[in-house]
């Protein structure tokens, strides 16, 4: 028996060697995203530990991470068997930051003023509950069945949807949410705020500060070929830039969101290796380009902080939404904005009503436009920071509809044939979860 019981431990203590040794390399990763997600889950949005970790953080290898929350000092560390400890700090009206081993967090003080007015009328411009509007021309069983299929049955984790709703004609025709969530649940949208990024610019050219087409953007880029990347280039992925994409491992994506201070930096000196409009590719660092260059249209971050929201979330009611910083104080325009599922469909709408709030023009009708056009080489499935139907992603989907969407299949859809716009949250995206039987089974109902 005692020799079973020394080989079950050696087995143990093999197994462990084993993680660790595989892992090694990935532990500054694990350690920072597993501190980083449930900082945000717990200091943005109150969920518990338990639900952030068996739901958020239950995929290989984050739940390899031990997660300590310090209530108190509104602080997560995470290790990995007592290695890699990584900390992430929640500062208010910032989110959670990554805190660089030996930098002192204390020094973040500027937060972005905000203006939270409630006004009196209904969603999707005010706080009022709006009235019972049925609409002829639906099929509201139809509708129904189609958001109820989206969300998982008897504790399933397939399509592991935790909230849908659908607007038409700025009426909220359905509205779904798993257990757990709700309509003030805020849940982060990660790529769906690049979108965002891409509404700032627009607000900038609009008021004449900035022009699309402008290029020598950094002056580390002055003496070579990037001096001639337009901010257009960038808008729309086609820069030429070296980058690497993937989330499944070391490279320049992870190393940007999980390592480093100042996000902006990492893409700022990457080289160029392609031509610039016709080398579409897929980069989050780019968007944190744009983020950084947008900082450097204001005198101060004071300024820069509350630009984003005075302009443009505040401004369209989205009040629940918190863009978080990276350490130096940049946006992390590519990733995190958290919001509302009700507070992420009037960024939709916005766009649905070509820019038009309430009566008042934030981005132009041409901007609009350019936001929604494909980008050359994309084949017809990204125009600038936002993903288009144009090339028939969706077979069974209007060619118009175009959307911002996120890691893990966050997407708010915007369908202008349609009048309508769809939100759906979860942690699963295609093909695990086909946006083409979703949103067509939706609209469907829509005659």
């Amino acid at each position: 028996m005692k020799k079973v019981l020394k080989l079950s431990g050696l087995l143990i203590i093999l197994s462990v060697v084993v993680i660790i040794y595989v892992n090694y390399p990935k532990l500054d990763f694990i350690t920072g995203f597993a501190s980083k997600s449930v900082c945000s889950c717990t200091f943005l949005d109150g969920r518990t530990l338990e639900s952030i970790e068996s739901q958020d953080n239950d995929f290989s290898p984050i739940n390899l991470a031990t997660n300590t929350v310090d209530l108190k000092n509104k602080s997560v560390t995470s290790t990995v068997f007592g290695l890699k400890a990584r900390t992430a700090v929640y500062k208010e009206g910032l989110g959670c930051i990554l805190i660089p081993e030996g930098s002192d967090h204390t020094t973040l003080t500027v937060k972005p003023n905000r203006t939270k007015t409630s006004k009196n009328l209904i969603f999707p411009y005010g706080d009022l509950q709006q009235k019972d509007t049925v609409f002829s021309n639906i099929d509201y069983t139809v509708l129904n069945k189609a958001v109820e299929n989206a969300f998982d049955v008897n504790n399933e984790k397939l399509k592991r949807s935790r909230a849908v709703l659908v607007v038409y004609k700025d009426q909220i025709i359905a509205e779904k949410y798993a257990d757990g969530f709700n309509k003030d649940t805020k849940i982060l949208g990660w790529s769906m705020t690049k979108s965002i990024t891409s509404a700032i610019v627009g607000i900038l050219e609009k008021q004449g500060r900035v022009n699309k087409n402008q290029s020598h953007l950094f002056t580390e880029w002055e003496n070579d070929k990037r001096a001639h990347i337009t901010l257009n280039n960038l808008l729309q992925m086609n820069s030429g830039l070296e980058w690497e994409e993937d989330y499944n491992n070391i490279s320049d994506v992870t190393k940007m969101l999980f390592l480093k201070e100042d996000m902006p930096k990492i893409p700022r000196e990457k080289p160029i290796v392609g031509t610039p409009n016709k080398s579409w590719s897929y980069s989050s660092g780019t968007t944190n380009l744009i983020s950084g260059f947008i900082r450097n249209q204001f005198k101060t971050e004071q300024d820069y902080l509350d630009f984003w929201y005075t302009e443009l979330i505040d401004k369209i009611g989205m009040h629940s939404m918190t863009i978080e910083t990276d350490f130096k104080g940049h946006f992390v325009g590519s990733s995190y904005g958290w919001a509302t599922a009700r507070d992420w469909s009037k960024f939709g709408l916005l766009y649905l009503h070509n820019g038009q709030w309430n009566g008042e023009q934030i981005l132009t009708k041409d901007w609009i436009d350019y936001s929604k056009s494909p980008t050359p080489t994309s084949d017809g499935i990204y125009g600038a920071q936002f993903w288009l139907n144009a090339g028939k992603r969706y077979p069974d989907v209007p060619k118009d509809l175009f959307s911002c969407n996120g890691y893990q299949g966050q997407q708010v859809s915007i369908i202008p044939s349609k009048d309508v716009v769809i939100v759906r949250f979860g942690l699963v995206e295609d093909p695990l979860f086909s946006y083409n039987d979703f949103l067509s089974k939706i609209l469907a109902a829509i005659n």
